[in-house]
């Protein structure tokens, strides 16, 4: 092969590696961003994270004044462990079955009339009745203790998912509200995994699909660590009067080492 014609190849895979290897802007962003409103009204007490702090799911974020509340919860508790009316009934039930057994045996030699047996029958019913309502105001008890539990845990306000504080609006003392005009307390946002969003042309749509890898390229100071990231989705609507799709890709941000709301630069492969 001729100088001239290596020349040529080479040019030519040159061409061929930018239709199928194009890089376009994009941005890093939280997996999702949560603003966190009260459930009820009360009276802030407690921020457990503030801004800038990592939180894990499931921890406490927020506490809201709860000492009626957490006394309607022990109250309830007492109740539903009480079993002195249940156990009487019991007690009674027992008793009277057996009296009921011993004057059927004595009906049998004659010892005593058929009406103080059906006395005793009836005196057994309407206990094993009690024992019935008791065992029954036991089972709504447990229910009403359940209740005021669920009532004190909405006091408190747990992370939907781990991530981080973006921003505290509301501080101990301030009155607490359910309404979406009110305040949020806090913003949390899930940085891992990360979300990459880009705009492509529609020239590029056959060259991207969901779980195609592509090369993601933070600004700097972290341009010197291209990243390797997922499509999730791509747009199955074109924005006509723009001649552009949407596509998101995830990043894995276990370790937290990059931080969202970062420009970038993303690169396609051929698929």
């Amino acid at each position: 092969m001729s100088r001239r014609d290596r020349l040529f190849l080479t040019m030519l895979m040159s061409v061929t590696s930018c239709a199928f290897a194009q890089d376009y802007d994009c941005m890093i962003e939280p997996n999702q961003t949560v603003e966190i409103r009260s459930p009820v009204v009360g009276i802030l007490e407690r921020v457990h994270a503030g801004r800038g702090e990592a939180i894990r799911q499931g921890q406490v974020l927020v506490s809201i004044e709860s000492s009626v509340e957490a006394s309607a919860a022990e109250s309830a508790r007492a109740r539903a462990e009480a079993q002195g009316q249940a156990e009487q009934s019991r007690a009674k039930v027992t008793a009277l079955r057996e009296k009921a057994r011993r004057l059927q045996d004595l009906l049998a030699e004659e010892f005593v009339s058929a009406q103080a047996v059906e006395d005793a029958q009836a005196e057994l019913k309407l206990a094993e009745a009690e024992l019935k309502t008791a065992t029954e105001n036991n089972q709504i008890a447990r229910l009403d203790h359940r209740q005021a539990v669920d009532q004190l845990r909405r006091r408190q306000i747990l992370a939907p998912f781990s991530g981080v504080v973006v921003d505290q609006y509301l501080y101990p003392g301030a009155l607490m509200d359910s309404s979406d005009t009110k305040k949020p307390v806090l913003k949390i946002a899930q940085t891992n995994p990360l979300k990459v969003q880009a705009l492509l042309p529609v020239k590029a749509f056959t060259q991207v699909r969901a779980g195609q890898i592509v090369t993601v390229t933070p600004e700097t100071p972290f341009a010197d660590k291209p990243i390797r990231a997922k499509v999730r989705t791509v747009d199955r609507v074109v924005d006509a009067a723009a001649g552009t799709f949407g596509i998101v890709a995830e990043i894995d941000n276990a370790k937290g080492e990059l931080p969202a709301g970062l420009r970038c630069r993303v690169k396609l492969q051929a698929p």
